[in-house]
């Protein structure tokens, strides 16, 4: 027998101490109800879940940002209706203006009314507005121009370790860099020949290629030839980058699309103009038609958007459930296990550490 070192009770300790640090996770579970509450507990399983949990955040916001696209078109839309009304009281003149039992102080009448209502439809134009942004004054819409000139291949030179794809024949896109200059880009490779003008041969040694150039062609200045107007809105619908849907709004004041607003295009004071005008207001009542029709379509492709934002989200927020959450049954069950093995363990210890008093009886 030895006093020194009870290795009894220090078996049972151990067994204590792990039981009870058991007990304490089990707790901390429970407490929570994740069964991830710090990387210790399932490194790899913690980094999958944020990552989910990200992408939920994620979806949930781009739903929110889709609400907000239904809530600007529905602003243009209800704009586009009340200009809808507009020119059909429009044409209702125009139409009563082209009948000659109509004296001049009539059909001037009619023309005051008519001047009026286009520039409530401007009006409307300037300051239908969604978050500070006006909508129908054609700064939604955008644009980019830029003339492009090709010309014929003669023919491909030995490339060293290259491959081509067989397109020799037929046309090569060439671009008008500053004045003087024809541009042709490879790839990742570009090179610019200077003072292309005229019928010419050019030889692209950097990619082993030569071209003759069309007669009288020379190369534009860009500056002159490319026109950027604003560009269309763009809602964020996804919760990934790229993710996203752009609409652009057209002018629809009478110096747009409508095409009012140029002198003569609204005009009653003969049979013949105000006949003129009726076609005129016709073509304006079709192009907001089609722009209504758009724009409904994008509404109903947002609607189908959220819908699916959101089963995304609630499937992925299951997912993520899965690896995280805590089953509260199974837990219980380890507690109480683990509560029980801590008192067994303590009872334990306490006879273990009553051992070595036998050592006493040998020393009467």
């Amino acid at each position: 027998m030895i006093i020194n070192h009870n290795i009894t009770a220090l078996n049972t300790h151990n067994k204590l101490s792990s039981a009870s640090s058991a007990q304490s996770k089990s707790m901390e579970k429970l407490a929570s109800g994740l069964r991830i509450n710090k990387a210790g507990d399932d490194a790899a399983g913690l980094a999958i879940s944020e990552k989910m949990r990200a992408q939920v955040r994620g979806l949930d916001q781009a739903s929110r940002n889709a609400q907000d696209g239904i809530s600007m078109i529905q602003t243009a839309e209800g704009a586009l209706n009340e200009t809808h009304d507009i020119l059909q009281r429009m044409r209702e003149l125009a139409v009563q203006g082209a009948n000659d039992t109509n004296v001049t102080q009539d059909r001037d009448a009619i023309q005051e009314e008519l001047t009026a209502l286009k520039s409530e439809i401007d009006r409307i134009g300037e300051t239908t507005e969604f978050n500070k942004q006006t909508l129908l004054n054609g700064g939604l819409g955008g644009t980019v121009d830029q003339d492009v000139a090709t010309t014929t291949v003669l023919g491909v030179t030995g490339v060293a370790g290259a491959s081509t794809n067989g397109a020799v024949a037929g046309t090569y896109a060439i671009t008008s860099g500053t004045a003087g200059e024809l541009t042709m880009t490879f790839g990742t490779k570009t090179q610019t020949i200077s003072n292309a003008a005229g019928a010419q041969d050019l030889n692209f040694s950097e990619f082993g290629i030569s071209i003759k150039t069309n007669a009288g062609y020379t190369a534009d200045d860009a500056v002159g030839n490319v026109v950027v107007d604003p560009g269309a809105v763009t809602f964020q619908i996804g919760a990934n980058e790229d993710q996203n849907l752009s609409l652009n709004i057209r002018n629809m004041k009478t110096d747009g699309v409508l095409n009012l607003a140029t002198a003569g295009r609204v005009d009653v004071s003969t049979h013949a103009t105000a006949k003129a005008s009726v076609t005129n207001i016709e073509g304006a009542i079709t192009e907001v038609s089609k722009e209504r029709s758009k724009l409904g379509a994008y509404q109903n492709r947002l609607d189908h958007t959220i819908n699916n934002l959101k089963t995304s989200s609630e499937n992925l927020t299951a997912a993520e459930s899965r690896v995280r959450d805590v089953d509260m049954a199974k837990e219980m069950m380890n507690q109480t296990k683990n509560s029980i093995l801590a008192q067994a363990a303590q009872a334990m210890l306490a006879q273990a550490n009553q051992q070595p008093q036998g050592v006493l009886q040998l020393l009467r």
